[in-house]
């Protein structure tokens, strides 16, 4: 077949850790397996207020932060550049330059992020650096 849907209501989310401890969990769906990517990995996210992912810098994969609502707060490179887009932005980090995916506002964000080539675990993780 030369498409796939990976509609949001047959989503499966899924609890992933807080990047630090008194951080709420942040959620994510698998769009790779959902809309069978072969070329890419992506998954949409929702983050919490305050809540961040771990700094990291992915050591193959360019990333790509698409905005679906709410704010997203990025902090690039090192020392660290600090970065704030909203709904229907996007943010492409090309590979080594390390990043953190924050939601620094009062309401939740949600976001697409993929990557290419699917490479994983081939990232180096930093950390947290407090604003």
């Amino acid at each position: 077949m030369g498409y796939h849907v990976a509609d949001a209501s047959s989503l499966e989310w899924e609890e992933r850790p807080p990047a630090a401890e008194g951080l709420a969990p942040r959620l994510a769906a698998d769009v790779t397996t959902a809309a069978a990517l072969r070329h890419s990995r992506g998954r949409v996210w929702r983050y919490p207020p305050g809540t961040r992912g771990r700094r990291h810098a992915d050591r193959a994969q360019e990333e790509v932060f698409v905005v679906i609502s709410g704010t997203l707060t990025m902090l690039l490179g090192d020392p660290p550049e600090r970065i704030d887009v909203g709904p229907r932005s996007v943010v492409a980090v090309e590979p080594m330059t390390p990043l953190q995916a924050r939601n620094e506002a009062d309401e939740e964000l949600v976001l697409y992020i993929y990557g290419a080539p699917p490479e994983q675990g081939g990232a180096d993780f930093f950390d947290d650096i407090e604003l």
